[in-house]
Parts: C-alpha cells; structure tokens; sequence
C-alpha cells in the first residue's frame, strides 16, 4: 500500500504567503511600545510605525492603486523613506525607490518606463523631478515629503501651476483601521529597483514577496543580528531597498536611526548618542571615515557590527577599521540579488593569524549567506574552476532571493538565466579552503599583451600606498600592448600632488607590491567621480580617455 503524502494538499492556514510586511505587524504587536524611528528630534514607536504605515496604504488604496500599480519615491533615508517599504507593499503596490542622484533625463526614463502612478517626493528634489515630468510622458499623482531639517538650500518654491498634496496628508487622511492584506501569491511583484545603466539604459530589476522575506531571515542569520540592535541607516535606502535591512530590522524589533546625509563627523556623533550597535555602508563609507579629520573621529571601546559591500573592498581599509572598534563583516551582491548573497564569513583559525593577514582573508567575497543555495565560478565551458586562487571565472547563483526578471526585457532576462543559473558578469577566483574572491568585472578587466590584469588587484596594492585616498583603475588604449592599466588617485585629505606623491612614486610602489608587468603606466590626480551608493564611476573615467 502507497502511503499518499501528496494528497494532503495546501490551505489557507498551512500555507501563508511570505511577505516582509508581516514583520512589522510582528513587531509593533509585540514590542509596540519600543522606538522603531529617530530622525533629528523625530521618534517613533513600532506602534506609531505601523499605523502611519496603514494610514498610508489606505491613502494609496484609495486612489484605486493595488496590484502591479508602481509608487516611485524619490527620497533621501528619512522616516518617509523607510515608512514606505512597509506602506506601498502593504497596499498591494510596487515600491520604486530612485537613486537621488540620478539626472532628470534618467528619472523620466524610469516614471515611463514603470508606468508610476503615484510620485513621491522630497522637496529638495524637486527640481531634478520637475525637469523629469517636463520630458516624461507619464504624469504621476505627485506627493511632497516636507522635511523640517533639510538645509535651507533646499527648501525649494513649488510652482502654482502643478497639483499635489502632502506626504502627511496621506498619514491624517489614511484610514486607520485599513483592512490590508498578505498578497495572494508570495511571487508578486514587491519593489522595482534600476540598475546604475552604466552600458546603456537602466535595467528594472523586479523584487517578489517571498524573496524580500528570506533575504531578511538570511541576513538576521548569517550577520547573527540580536534582539532590538541599535542600528544606523547609512545605506541609501534606494540601494537593493537599503540592502533589505528596513525589513530586517522591524523584524529583530530594532531602534532605527535615519541620517539624511552621510556626513562622517555626524556619523560618529550618532553612534555615540544612540550606542548604535549595528551600520552597514559601501567601502568609500569607511575610507571616509578613516580619512575624516582626527579631531572629528571618535573609538567607542565597544565593538559595533559594521557589513560592507558595493565594491570588493581594500584589506588596508579594513584593517583601518579595527581603531574604532568596528567589525566588519564584508559581503558581496548585486541589485539582481537583493543584495548580498556572499559573506567573508570568519573562521576561529583566522584568530592565529597577523592583522594583515586578517585584513586580507576578510577583504574576500567569501562564502554563499544561508538563504543562497549555491554559488560557483565556472569557466566558459561550463565547468567549476579549480579551487586554486587564480584561475578565473565568472560567479553564478542559485537562490530564492533572485529577482523575477527584468521588467519588459524579456532577451535580457534569459541571457541573465541562461544555463539554469544567474550569471552575474563578475570574474573570480576560488580558493583552495572554497572562499570566492572577486577580481573583476568583466567589463573591468584589463587585457595587455595576451595577459589578464584585475584592475581590482592594482587598486588593492595603491591603497596601501601612505597618500592614497581613493583609486581607480581602468583600461587605457597602448599601442604595443593593446591596452594597459591607467590608475586614477584621489590624495588623502590634505595632500597634494608633489615631490613625495608625484605620478612616477605611485607606480614604483606598485611595481615593489605586484607583479610589475601589471603596475600602472600612468597616474591621474584628482577628485574621482562616485555614485550616491559610493562606487566609482569607472564609466565616467574611460569616457575621459574618449574626450
């Protein structure tokens, strides 16, 4: 007799949909009474979180917008901000946050694109909004987020001729006792998130429920965040949805401190006031942080849990990072993945080793966090690289926390899917004890003479240098060579280029740290071009080449 396992079928008590939303509901039942928000001389409760978030929903509800139906925000990390990655989904909506710093040209592409019903904004970006609706096809309802503590700078006159309404009238006018509900299927479009469109047109990568849900188990998991952290959103929130850690920290009954702007003299002011125990930022963040002003630095005699991702990150800034009390936990990601799906994740016997080498071990991409099902570097064919350390390949990814395609892109999304994984377009290694390490972009790569040089590997070493700041490192066109690696430094704070830091002393030091055929035949001084999540603009960097 077959025992019929199969015939007990799925209900709607046994199987809930995943949400993150449902974490906040969670949270403020629970632990109401905690603060969830401090913005300035703003504070919140879970339990005042969660009804201004209803009260939002019900306003967007009211306009008929539901299912598939895109709310874009244009915002900086503000309570506004984090309200609504609890507030649009809840209304069955999509959430489309939009990097700050995107021109308008983009922004219109985006409104059109994702077909935005309803805009919201701060005031201190309305001008870049503006020119964006002047060129956009699409008029979205448009919603104003008036925030007291911006600067003055940015306190912009609104033209009489456009209509819009208030980010608080959505609170008072919201029915409080909105009626809002889990999506029906967990595979529902939850955020819409646009790529940096550094080859082209930005690419609209589209977030689901159950997807959002496990990356934050994953990281509560994989980062071990403790019951109620006191955690500082440096992350722009318009990044992979502030790499998750809005749900993740309604989830954990977090207090969550908003900083506007980074500044790093604010920063250390508010982790001292608020004893923040938990931040996450991209590696310039913390190169920031070791060149601010020493009158401005502050060491906490307390370890705080620091994630990092966004670019592989210099060992030599890690170890920086050890003065202040900071462990830093580096990950690796990509907007298609919600974010981080690779940890440095430590092991007790790199306890025995010396700091550099500490530094070194953790500046690796390293090992797939618990909600990743699998991860590999697979050469052309196909096939695993040897786990060697230097044969390259590129990164490959099976997990739930992978996006559902690329919206109206259909080519586009099969070419990322092909072969039954996510092919990420970045190049590593594996080393023998299976940590992955990236070397590249693709595009990034360096090609002279017939032998591959990792533009990241030059970077590593010039950051060790004494008077680099930032560095960068991209191809430039050589006629013997084809091409050869030309190096960009923005000096220390306070440096400038002479004697001591002059072009031909940067790539000695390069040549005495590497192999010499892949030093830099040439340096460039000066201010580096970054995006508002703190990478480089690489792209920015070849296109001077081309001018």
């Amino acid at each position: 007799m077959t025992i019929e396992y199969d015939q007990l079928p799925k209900n709607s008590a046994n199987c809930v949909a995943l949400s993150p939303i449902s974490f906040l509901h969670r949270t403020a039942d629970i632990y109401g009474h905690h603060e969830s928000l401090i913005y300035q001389s703003r504070r919140y409760t879970w339990q005042e979180t969660r009804e201004r978030c209803i009260r939002i929903a019900a306003s967007i509800a009211k306009r008929g917008l539901g299912k598939n139906d895109t709310v874009s925000v244009l915002a900086h990390n503000t309570p506004e901000m984090f309200e609504a990655h609890f507030s649009v989904p809840m209304a069955g909506a999509v959430l489309n946050t939009i990097n700050t710093r995107l021109d308008a040209a983009t922004i219109a592409y985006i409104i059109d694109h994702a077909e935005t019903k309803l805009f919201i904004v701060d005031r201190g970006l309305w001008p870049v909004l503006e020119k964006a609706l002047d060129a956009s096809i699409i008029q979205p309802e448009i919603v104003i987020i008036n925030d007291e503590f911006a600067e003055p700078s940015e306190q912009y006159e609104l033209p009489c001729g456009i209509e819009y309404s208030h980010y608080e009238d959505l609170v008072e006018q919201g029915d409080a006792t909105y009626a809002w509900t889990l999506p029906e299927d967990e595979w529902q479009a939850l955020s819409l998130n646009y790529t940096s469109g550094t080859t082209g047109r930005p690419k609209g990568v589209v977030y689901h429920h159950r997807g959002a849900y496990l990356m934050t188990m994953g990281t509560i998991s994989s980062w071990n965040v403790p019951h109620t952290p006191n955690y500082l959103y440096t992350v722009p929130m318009f990044h992979c949805n502030g790499w998750g850690h809005a749900w993740t920290m309604a989830a954990k009954a977090a207090k969550v401190v908003c900083m506007r702007a980074f500044d790093p003299s604010v920063f250390f002011d508010l982790v001292e006031e608020h004893k923040i125990t938990h931040f996450g930022g991209a590696p310039i963040i913390l190169n920031m942080l070791v060149n601010a002003p020493v009158e401005k630095q502050k060491q906490f005699g307390r370890t705080i849990q620091a994630m990092t991702a966004g670019a592989p990150p210099p060992a030599k800034v890690l170890q920086s990072m050890n003065k202040f009390g900071f462990e830093v936990m580096h990950v690796y990601g990509l907007t298609e993945s919600y974010g981080h799906i690779l940890q440095a994740a430590p092991q007790l016997s790199w306890n025995e080793e010396s700091e550099n080498a500490q530094a070194e071990l953790k500046s690796r991409q390293g090992v797939r966090f618990s909600m990743t099902e699998a991860v590999s570097v697979v050469s052309e064919s196909g096939k695993e690289v040897p786990h060697d350390g230097e044969t390259m390949g590129e990164i490959v990814i099976k997990s739930n926390t992978l996006m559902k395609g690329y919206l109206k892109n259909t080519e586009a999304t099969k070419e990322a899917f092909k072969g039954g994984w996510f092919n990420s377009g970045d190049l590593a290694v594996i080393h023998p004890d299976g940590y992955i390490q990236v070397k590249d972009r693709a595009k990034d790569i360096i090609i002279s003479g017939g032998e591959n040089i990792s533009s990241v590997e030059i970077e590593n070493v010039l950051y060790k240098h004494p008077a680099v700041g930032d560095a960068a490192v991209v191809a430039m066109s050589d006629e013997k060579w084809g091409e050869v690696p030309c190096a960009f430094v923005e000096l220390k704070a306070g440096l400038k280029e002479d004697e001591n830091n002059h072009e031909q002393s940067i790539i000695d030091f390069c040549a005495e740290n590497m192999a010499r055929f892949k030093k830099p035949k040439k340096v460039v001084f000066g201010p580096l071009p970054k995006t508002a999540t703190g990478k480089i603009q690489k792209a920015v960097l070849r296109e001077r080449f081309k001018a």
